[in-house]
């Protein structure tokens, strides 16, 4: 399990670089996809570790 999250964190950090250094974007638009990512990881995170309970529709 651990194994697979640090692979899962490495990937997601590599390919947030890659967008960032390859594709040409407005710094703002930038600035909202990586704060979107860090929320993004941070909520699968929690709810990896159980602190969140599951997120979904009824």
């Amino acid at each position: 399990m651990l194994l697979n999250l640090v692979i899962t964190l490495i990937v997601v950090g590599v390919l947030l670089w890659l967008v960032n250094n390859y594709i040409p974007m407005d710094p703002k638009i930038k600035q909202i996809l990586n704060v979107v990512v860090v929320i993004v990881v941070i909520v699968w995170l929690l709810q990896l570790f159980g602190v969140l309970g599951a997120i979904g529709v009824r």
